[in-house]
C-alpha cells in the first residue's frame, strides 16, 4: 500500500461522515454516528471491523486489556469517532496509541457533535506512514 492509497481511502471516509453528518446532523449518540459510518462505508464497498479489541503487550506479555477502537477501514486507517462537545488532546494520544499498537499509518478523529463537520475532523499519521512508498 502507498501513501496515496492509504490517503485516497482516507478521503474517501471523510466524504461518508460528511454524508452521514448531512443526514443526521449533530445530537446523536456515537454508537448511531458509528453505525451510519458503517453502512455508508459498506455502500462504497470499503471492509470495516467494527470495535476491534486492541492487543496489549506489557513486557513481552500479551495482557487482555478492553481497548476496542471504532472502525478499521481497508485494513490501514483506524477511525475514532466521538460526538461531543470538544475534542480534548486525551482523544488524538487515544487515536495516535491505537495507530502505534496496530501499525497503521493513518487516522481519522471525527467529532459528529458539531455544526461543521469539516472542521472537527482531525487526520494523523504515524512512523508506518512516512514508511510507506
Amino acid at each position: 500500500m502507498t501513501k496515496k492509497e492509504v490517503n485516497q481511502v482516507a478521503y474517501e471516509i471523510v466524504g461518508c461522515a460528511i454524508e452521514v453528518h448531512k443526514q443526521v446532523g449533530p445530537g446523536l449518540l456515537e454508537s448511531v454516528y458509528e453505525i451510519c459510518l458503517v453502512q455508508e462505508l459498506k455502500v462504497k464497498g470499503f471492509q470495516i471491523v467494527r470495535q476491534l479489541s486492541v492487543p496489549i503487550t506489557y513486557k513481552g506479555v500479551r495482557l487482555d486489556a478492553e481497548l476496542r477502537l471504532d472502525l478499521l477501514v481497508n485494513d490501514c486507517v483506524v477511525v475514532e469517532l466521538k460526538a461531543v462537545e470538544n475534542l480534548i488532546p486525551l482523544y488524538e494520544a487515544q487515536l495516535l496509541t491505537y495507530m502505534k499498537l496496530l501499525q497503521k499509518p493513518k487516522g481519522l478523529l471525527i467529532n459528529f457533535h458539531t455544526e461543521n463537520i469539516t472542521k472537527s475532523i482531525k487526520p494523523m499519521v504515524n512512523e508506518f506512514f512516512s514508511i510507506l512508498p
